[in-house]
């Protein structure tokens, strides 16, 4: 097997053996915490533009599902683990990992040691790396340089698109798409709401033609302050009180377009088991979560307030709108390959849609 190298912006070199696609790879380093659910990571638009590390061993047990995907492909740029499985066993499996990220172009590495590499990223914050394959000079030149950008652009949709319940329409709810997570639409049709997922650049013009009970903001990668356009929309689309829900960057547009800041945390939040308090209750619950912003609490406007912050750390969790039907979490009460103690969110979004309606 070729010997591959990792190579981080602080100078820092690891050994390892490379699979999937040959070739380099520039990305921002992230790590995620979850021990399953490596395909909806991989698919995952939200990790547009990083090199994902997997910080649980082994990888690739019950290969490749494409019905468990969360996009149509991946959009890592790279993909890091301790292990990787060469023969996968599942009922369910099609494929497996090596040969998936072949197919899709993802550069692999394997064989370092992962935790190790997460300390760093967790001491000395989130920094850009660079995979290289054996004989390629290794060069820091380029690291500094790398910067994500039209992250949106790239992972959302490109027309417009209706998916119906089988049963009877009880709502009609429109799904910008950031760079969604197909179980967010999955997760409204089974309520019975017909879904229309729009591109990220629709206009609050085109949001009243389509005249929805309620609007759905997904996830989605990058920046959220970069994407000023969608922000201002927003802002007009909020005038018209229409139920509103927000999830991960969704949540961080909403809140800007209120007035919000947001910041880039150190090494963000990512993985199957992040503590999400509610503010009300005092309860806490064991969240899914991809996100390396975070809405700053204090910057929150009048009539606005944080719902949920994280019981790590402090930062902004989710808001709750006093002077709008309104609210939003950011973190993943959709999650597939992780917890399932806020699907409840979805039932709320609809109670919210239906008070409306009435």
């Amino acid at each position: 097997m070729q010997k591959a190298y990792l190579i981080l912006e602080n100078g820092t070199i690891f050994e390892g053996k490379s699979f999937g696609a040959h070739g380099e790879s520039i990305g921002e380093i992230v790590f995620t915490t979850a021990m399953t659910g490596y395909l909806e990571t991989l698919t995952d638009p939200s990790y547009y533009g990083q090199i994902v590390v997997q910080t649980f061993p082994l990888i690739g047990n019950y290969g490749v599902i494409p019905a468990d995907f969360e996009s149509s492909r991946p959009h890592v740029k790279g993909y890091i683990v301790r292990d990787r499985c060469q023969e996968p066993s599942n009922f369910r499996c099609e494929g497996d990992l090596d040969t998936f990220l072949k197919q899709n172009g993802i550069v692999g590495l394997y064989g370092i040691d992962t935790r190790a590499l997460t300390k760093i990223v967790r001491e000395s914050g989130v920094m850009n790396g660079k995979i290289v394959s054996e004989g390629t000079a290794l060069s820091f030149a380029d690291l500094k340089s790398y910067k994500i950008v039209e992250a949106v652009e790239n992972t959302t949709c490109k027309e417009e698109q209706t998916f119906e319940p089988e049963g009877e329409v009880k709502r009609r709810v429109v799904l910008y798409d950031f760079g969604a997570k197909h179980n967010i639409g999955r997760e409204l049709v089974k309520r019975g709401c017909e879904v229309t997922v729009v591109p990220a650049n629709t206009t609050a013009e085109r949001i009243k033609e389509l005249a929805p009970d309620g609007i759905m903001l997904s996830n989605g990668p990058g920046d959220p302050a970069d994407n000023t356009g969608i922000i201002a929309e927003l802002a007009k689309i909020c005038e018209m009180k229409i139920p509103t829900f927000g999830i991960c960057l969704g949540h961080q547009l909403l809140a800007l377009s209120q007035g919000a800041k947001t910041e880039k945390l150190k090494y963000g939040h990512r993985g199957a088991n992040q503590p999400a308090t509610d503010t009300a209750t005092g309860r806490v619950y064991i969240t899914s979560q991809n996100h390396g912003y975070a809405v700053i609490n204090s910057s929150l406007p009048e009539g606005a307030h944080a719902s949920f912050v994280n019981a790590n750390d402090g930062t902004c969790e989710g808001v709750a709108y006093d002077y709008m039907p309104a609210f939003s979490v950011q973190f993943h009460p959709e999650a597939c390959g992780g917890p399932l103690d806020t699907g409840f969110l979805f039932d709320r979004f609809t109670d919210l849609i239906d008070s409306h309606k009435n």
